[in-house]
């Protein structure tokens, strides 16, 4: 999304959110512009801007996975996850309010969150909070075989959440509007952003702060009106690569640079980078939003069947079973 480490990029003109409009009696969705949304959309379409760069190992992330509820099938998800070594799920938290509000065991699933999300006084926010971290443990628990309760989100420093114990698994959480998107990967670190189509920007001021020479050289060429939308696809990318590096603002958008159809890693001057390593992809959801992933591949080739019972000592397995509770199957 727009928002740095909480902060609000200057290159967004802030805009008030613009009422549900109607078209023959049907609503259109929260405060999306769908005609400005769809032109963004077909321009990338167009230009070939939207999909995967694999990786030298062959890796390529796989088209996100719409999952509306927690007892939604993440057959896919275990599949991409699998298959191609990383996946990514993703929903609106209004879909995912109904478990926050008639769960019994909303305690016992936010776990160590709990308590933020008690003390979290705005109704929405509180309720955006614990559907995100629903998804989050829902995903993870179906990557790993067990159950969400049992899965422990914890926060690096700067925020990033990652699973307590059970580091087989990477994971990366965005939300923007009423979108959120959780990445998992068995082969590295991920990292996901979104932002709404049709977001406004000062396209100047974005090519000043984010582009390398090579990008804003790119830009220009284009006609005036495909640069918003490639200058806004360009945006989502950079952030989901920093927040797979964990570097945040401390890695400037202008030291590094992606190519504007092909997607692949490129040093401030256009050159290709060192980077093989790394799948990028920018994919649109529910019609009116981008999410950009990068996904490292470390080369460790891991199992890939992610469960607890295949990655973990049968030993341990044996002590973190339930009194009363069956062991793990032989």
């Amino acid at each position: 999304m727009w928002k740095r480490d909480g902060k609000e990029a200057n290159a967004v003109h802030p805009t008030e959110p613009t009422p549900a409009r109607t078209s023959g009696g049907s609503r259109v969705t929260d405060d999306i512009d769908a005609r400005d949304a769809g032109g963004v959309l077909d321009t990338l379409r167009r230009l070939s801007a939207l999909g995967v760069v694999a990786t030298a190992h062959g890796f390529a992330v796989a088209p996100p996975v719409h999952v509306p509820r927690p007892d939604s099938s993440w057959l896919r998800i275990r599949e991409d996850l699998g298959n191609r070594g990383a996946a990514v799920a993703y929903a609106t938290w209004t879909e995912w309010l109904p478990a926050v509000l008639t769960t019994p065991r909303l305690e016992a699933l936010l776990g160590r969150d709990w308590n933020r999300y008690t003390a979290t006084r705005d109704p929405a926010v509180r309720c955006r909070f614990a559907a995100s971290r629903l998804l989050v443990k829902y995903a993870a628990a179906a990557a790993l075989g067990i159950g969400p309760e049992d899965i422990d989100i914890a926060y690096r420093l700067g925020g990033r959440p990652y699973l307590r114990g059970l580091d087989q698994i990477e994971v990366a959480l965005t939300h923007t509007g009423e979108l959120m998107a959780v990445g998992i990967s068995r082969t590295g670190r991920i990292g996901l952003d979104a932002e709404r189509a049709d977001r406004r920007l000062d396209f100047d001021l974005m090519r000043t702060q984010m582009c390398t020479p090579a990008e804003a050289a790119e830009l220009d060429a284009l006609p005036l009106d495909q640069r918003a939308a490639c200058a806004l696809r360009l945006w989502t990318l950079k952030e989901a690569y920093t927040k797979a590096l964990g570097q945040g603002m401390r890695l400037p958008f202008t030291e590094f640079g992606f190519h504007l159809a092909l997607g692949g890693l490129r040093t401030p001057d256009g050159a290709a980078a060192l980077g093989e390593e790394w799948a990028f992809a920018t994919h649109p959801v529910l019609g009116r939003y981008l999410v950009s992933t990068a996904c490292h591949d470390a080369g460790l080739d891991p199992a890939g069947d992610t469960s607890v019972g295949t990655m973990l000592d049968r030993r341990l397995l044996t002590a973190m079973t339930a009194p009363g509770q069956p062991g793990p199957a032989a």
